[in-house]
């Protein structure tokens, strides 16, 4: 039996629904994290005294920095999910970008944005 190059239109299916899945769940987190960013800019027009202000100012700083890393992590993965839906589409899906052979299933269900398999990734098809 010749080896299998593509993934059929059902399990296509199962992977389309399974990114959908997550993109609402990641766009859902990212207008999360968003939200909680204007949170913390609006938060700081209270009057507090000299130091202590300062104190807070530098954890404010440091807690919106770490939330705007999350938030562009967030953007990242969305990105990344709207692009395995657009190979989907056109029938790249699940085709390993190094190799040429199909990732395993098991691999893009755990990461269905993937776009190489476990022996591409761990650098054991050196050509």
């Amino acid at each position: 039996m010749a080896e299998k190059t593509r993934y059929s239109p059902e399990e296509l299916k199962e992977f389309e629904d399974l990114i959908n899945e997550k993109l609402t769940k990641a766009r859902n987190e990212l207008n999360t994290l968003r939200a909680s960013l204007t949170r913390s800019s609006d938060e700081g027009t209270d009057s507090t005294f000299g130091t202590v202000k300062t104190l807070e100012d530098g954890a404010d700083t440091a807690e919106k920095e770490q939330l705007s890393q999350l938030a562009a992590r967030q953007q990242k993965f969305i990105n990344n999910l709207e692009n395995a839906l657009i190979r989907i589409k056109n029938g790249t899906y699940g085709i390993c970008v190094d190799t040429g052979k199909l990732i395993r299933k098991e691999r893009l269900r755990a990461v269905p944005h993937t776009m190489h398999s476990i022996d591409a990734k761990m650098g054991k098809t050196k050509s």
